[in-house]
């Protein structure tokens, strides 16, 4: 016989009592949050669309490849040795390609900007800091010490220039150039502007042998009566030296001097009682061989061409002060590049709008400066340049109106 506890029944009952309205709050509550879900999906629905259509829109970066990711890393990431590699590469291809004995001599830093520069690979950035060799100045002369080229340091503007280069030398017949497309670049110093009606000027440092270097000439059997260019002349000193074997084998750097050419490069210039040098650096026996020939100079416009000795005389700008405020600006040094005078200052008067004259210089016959009214030093060199083709290297600029 079962006896039901009387406090677990009346428990039992309360709770049975108090499921009922708590099922018709849960039925209420359940049409309320369907109704909610309803109005909320609506509301979902339309937002997803509007952000799906603006994400469409967007035009995000698109990741790059492997291939790319890896060929970046390479050429930010170069190394010492794979840089030092890399310049001499493209002062090859420049060489080959864009340098041309007529443009020597050659400051370092044109040697740099205009022609090395552009001969690296795509994507590359060439640092010279980041070489061995930390300077520009200290690369060429390794280069120089090779006998791939000559260079010279200018005293007065403290800079190395590249004044000749060996084309038979081991490392430039080795190399094999490739052809470019060459991006537009600025007009050359000697390249004339174009919708000018003057011709094309071209102005060449030349060489011709003297009684000094004759021996070394004949030596190899070149001729002693015609011109040379500066890279010229280091070849036919570099074939008699590989001629008769004079490279010092203990150090491929030096040349030993025999007595003909120790003659050609120090007799008459050594001093009274000194003694003459056995042997003479590679950087430096270019220099000094041509050193020892006579300097001329050719300039050439159009068909008209004209050597003349002794080096290329600059023109000469100068902007002065005259009866009180006025200025006046001079210019003369024309004749050396095929320049008349009264030409251009006739030329001056219709684009400066002034007055200009002609004089024959005090003591110098034959030769004539140009007389214009108004400080137009800056236009005319550049006019010069433009429209003459004279090469910026050989103004020379001065303006004594400044304090």
């Amino acid at each position: 016989m079962v006896i039901e506890d009387p406090n677990f029944a009346s428990a039992s009952q309360h709770i049975d009592s108090s499921e009922d309205p708590s099922e018709g709050k849960q039925d209420k509550a359940a049409v309320d949050v369907s109704e909610c879900l309803t109005e909320d999906h609506a509301i979902n629905s339309e937002t997803i669309e509007n952000v799906t259509a603006g994400v469409s829109e967007l035009n995000l970066p698109q990741e790059k490849t492997t291939e790319e990711q890896t060929e970046e890393k390479e050429h930010q990431h170069l190394s010492t040795e794979e840089i030092d590699s890399l310049l001499d590469i493209c002062l090859l291809q420049a060489l080959h390609t864009n340098v041309k004995d007529k443009d020597l001599p050659m400051p370092g830093s044109i040697l740099w900007s205009n022609h090395i520069l552009p001969c690296r690979p795509p994507g590359v950035t060439l640092d010279i800091k980041k070489s061995s060799h930390k300077k520009l100045s200290k690369w060429l002369q390794s280069k120089s010490s090779s006998g791939l080229i000559s260079v010279k340091e200018d005293k007065h503007k403290k800079e190395v220039m590249l004044i000749g280069i060996s084309r038979k030398h081991p490392d430039y017949t080795a190399f094999k150039h490739h052809k470019r497309v060459q991006e537009p670049v600025e007009q050359h110093d000697n390249i004339v502007a174009d919708g000018s009606s003057a011709k094309q000027l071209e102005v060449d440092e030349i060489y011709k042998p003297s009684s000094h270097v004759n021996p070394i000439f004949l030596a190899v059997d070149a001729d002693t009566g015609k011109y040379y260019s500066a890279s010229e002349a280091f070849d036919v000193v570099f074939r008699y030296v590989e001629k008769e074997n004079l490279v010092k084998q203990t150090d491929k750097a030096k040349v030993i001097l025999d007595a003909t050419l120790c003659d050609a490069l120090y007799k008459g210039a050594v001093k009274k009682g000194s003694a003459y040098p056995s042997e003479i650096h590679k950087k430096d026996l270019g220099s000094t061989f041509v050193n020892r020939m006579q300097i001329h100079h050719r300039v050439a416009r159009g068909n008209e061409v004209v050597i003349r000795k002794g080096a290329i005389r600059t023109v000469q700008i100068m902007t002065e002060r005259r009866q009180g405020n006025k200025k006046m600006t001079r210019v003369s040094g024309l004749e050396c590049f095929l320049l008349d005078a009264d030409s251009l200052a006739s030329e001056l008067q219709k684009k400066f709008a002034c007055s200009t004259t002609t004089a024959e210089l005090p003591g110098k016959k034959g030769q004539h400066e140009v007389l214009i009214q108004g400080g137009v030093i800056e236009n005319l060199a550049k006019h010069l340049v433009d429209h003459h083709g004279v090469p910026k290297r050989y103004i020379e600029v001065y303006d004594k109106t400044k304090k």
